[in-house]
């Protein structure tokens, strides 16, 4: 705890939420959730099993030998539940099996952004589509949430293309390769010479249209967090969300990626989750956030003005769906943050007049 302090110490705001977060009184309604827990084996058992971390009884492995409390667990939920369940893993699984063949691979890299938008979709997407479902099923939300499935479906893209790009070093040594080999082939001929100190131009430019192909997601992940009603769910929702966002800002332009597992500090973690309650602390944060991709976006980079214009859709898109009281961001002093969203707004502008938009 000591050492998570200190990496927060010059930064009053991650301070607080983690003496916050550490030194906070348990509610009552997660004491009652405890001792219901206590007095269910089963489930005490289920809570185990997730808390275990890696080693000689790697959690996985656990989960495998006694996987006939899942499916204890599994048979208690009302059947509407378990016919999304078991829908979303059967579709999961099969769409998993025909990466694990290479059906949709080239050797052991992904080959298209067709391709990767398919495998996120098996891998999130579908987690997306099932969480809608459950969520309509229970009763916590309305139909309609389950309705467009594009929304569902994205929410679940941007959560793991941004660990994809995060995962660079790791899956490179595991012999793992996810970034679609439609992207990086462009800038390198082998997809580890990024790693190589000569070719850190190339890295970054690369990186960068990685980064580019997950920005275009975020309308659709605003459009979808803005419509939950329920508390509980929003909170399920949006904290994974606003994590992302806060990777993505972190790896955009980080020559680190190639080198190591790049996270947000623990303190940062800690007070996004905190903050995520409602939807105009959300769209703080991902305000904040787009403000440091912009800021850290190079004129030099070929994919600069792009990812410009990308910044600028997520801001017409606040604009046009948040109220003015519902738009404060924390901004720093500086202009250089409107630069680019200027930019890629003209940008936008631009092409919907040479395409004969207006």
């Amino acid at each position: 705890m000591f050492s998570v302090l200190l990496e927060s110490v010059t930064r009053p705001t991650e301070f607080k939420a983690l003496i916050d977060y550490k030194f906070a009184s348990k509610s009552a309604n997660k004491l009652s959730h405890q001792k219901k827990l206590a007095a269910d084996p089963a489930k005490a058992k289920c809570y185990y099993y997730l808390d275990m971390k890696d080693g000689p009884n790697e959690k996985d492995r656990e989960l495998l030998v006694h996987f006939d409390v899942v499916i204890d667990e599994f048979l208690r939920l009302k059947p509407e539940i378990q016919n999304v369940i078991a829908d979303i893993t059967r579709r999961m699984g099969n769409g998993m099996a025909d990466y694990a063949t290479g059906e949709h691979r080239v050797n052991t890299s992904v080959n298209s952004i067709k391709d990767f938008d398919l495998y996120c979709h098996y891998v999130a997407g579908l987690v997306g589509y099932g969480l809608s479902d459950l969520f309509v099923a229970s009763g916590l939300e309305d139909a309609s949430v389950a309705k467009d499935k594009a929304l569902s479906n994205n929410m679940g893209l941007f959560l793991q293309k941004t660990n994809i790009i995060r995962d660079y070093r790791e899956d490179l040594d595991d012999g793992r390769q996810f970034w679609p080999q439609e992207i990086w082939g462009n800038y390198a001929e082998h997809f580890g010479d990024f790693i190589k100190p000569e070719n850190k131009d190339k890295a970054r430019s690369c990186l960068s249209a990685m980064v580019l192909n997950v920005l275009e997601l975020i309308p659709d992940v605003l459009t979808y967090l803005k419509q939950l009603q329920n508390q509980s769910v929003f909170n399920f929702c949006a904290i994974p969300q606003v994590m992302a966002i806060a990777s993505l800002a972190l790896v955009f332009n980080n020559l680190d990626v190639y080198q190591r597992n790049v996270k947000i500090r623990k303190g940062e973690a800690v007070k996004l989750i905190l903050a995520s309650t409602n939807m105009d602390n959300v769209i703080a944060i991902f305000r904040e956030y787009i403000q440091v991709i912009s800021t850290k976006n190079d004129p030099t980079d070929p994919n600069f003005m792009k990812i410009s214009m990308a910044v600028g859709k997520i801001e017409q898109w606040i604009t046009a769906n948040i109220q003015p009281q519902q738009t404060v961001a924390r901004r720093s002093s500086g202009s250089s943050f409107w630069l680019p969203i200027l930019v890629g707004i003209l940008g936008i502008a631009l092409m919907q007049y040479v395409n004969g938009h207006w």
